[in-house]
């Protein structure tokens, strides 16, 4: 299996980096920014180890998640790839999850 990422994941993560480089440092950031990449990878050996993430059931695409911090790495396995859709703030409204953004990028 391999990790693919989508473009709407890869902006969420550099987003996150910049607010931790704003309202932290950039030593902060990268240390989190590393630790959504290494939780990530583990997925490569462990690809159903998350759980189903509840709020996009309605897609029927079976996404799941693994916690890092406070993110949820959302993804779902495609073939033989593990597709990560988004990185995703726990301390917002778990409804934002479901946005148009993130299911047309799904």
């Amino acid at each position: 299996m391999k990790i693919v990422w989508t473009d709407f994941a890869i902006r969420n993560l550099k987003n996150i980096f910049e607010y931790h480089v704003e309202k932290a440092n950039r030593k902060i950031a990268h240390k989190i920014k590393q630790k959504i990449l290494t939780s990530a990878k583990q997925l490569i050996s462990n690809p159903e180890s998350g759980q189903l993430e509840f709020y996009l059931e309605s897609l029927n695409q079976n996404h799941r998640y693994i916690l890092e911090g406070n993110y949820k790495i959302i993804y779902r396995i495609v073939e033989s790839n593990i597709v990560i859709n988004d990185i995703f703030d726990v301390r917002q409204n778990p409804i934002k999850m479901i946005d148009e953004k993130r299911i047309i990028d799904s």
